[in-house]
């Protein structure tokens, strides 16, 4: 008699923008999924705005496609591929769409800054492995942010530096929503524990998430 094959899980990793999270991906070896890749376009009607400010706030959840994410989750943990977009943070647009095959992998990681959103939505379909926020020093994280972003061209320089100041001093409460919505907060080294935990099979459930 042949064996059932191995359920296919997810660990989603989150945290403040430049706290770490795709080096850490990277490090683990599994396949990952870039949630930062369902951003809305920058001519979509329904993107939310910085209040007082004509900035759009790419730092809300608003401005994020979490049906279609969710969707390429449970794709891929019922066939191990699918189909995602390829997004240009420097044009705020989708510039091409490309297949993911993680083939039989039996865990993977989606990162990206709105991944504690939807930790509710995969404990409902039952293939949440652990959800994680990485946290580290505000300061830090704004250093390693601005540097990345400019860098990369991602956007303006004055629009960049607006949202790094605005991001450090919002950067705990940042961390503790993401808490609330599931993802335990912690350092790198214990994402790194926990990630491998759920590799071995240990799955560590997320804790507090609500729809």
């Amino acid at each position: 008699m042949s064996s059932s094959p191995i359920p296919t899980r997810v660990v989603l990793l989150t945290g403040p923008s430049g706290s770490g999270k795709s080096s850490l991906a990277a490090r683990t070896g599994l396949p990952v999924l870039r949630l930062d890749d369902f951003y809305k376009e920058g001519d979509d009607p329904s993107l939310p705005q910085v209040a007082g400010s004509t900035d759009i706030d790419w730092d809300s959840p608003l401005s994020w496609d979490a049906d279609a994410a969710v969707a390429a989750i449970g794709e891929l943990c019922r066939t191990g591929r699918t189909t995602v977009p390829v997004y240009s943070l420097a044009t705020s647009s989708r510039v091409d769409r490309e297949t993911l095959d993680i083939e039989r992998t039996p865990l993977f990681v989606a990162e990206g800054i709105f991944a504690a959103d939807i930790v509710a939505r995969c404990q409902g379909i039952d293939v949440l492995a652990d959800a994680i926020c990485l946290r580290g020093r505000p300061a830090t994280t704004f250093r390693r942010r601005l540097t990345r972003d400019l860098r990369e061209g991602r956007k303006s320089v004055p629009f960049l530096l607006r949202r790094g100041w605005r991001l450090m001093r919002a950067e705990r409460g940042i961390v503790a929503r993401q808490a609330a919505l599931g993802a335990h907060p912690c350092g790198k080294e214990e994402a790194l524990g926990r990630l491998a935990a759920a590799a071995a099979g240990r799955c560590v459930k997320a804790r507090g998430a609500t729809a």
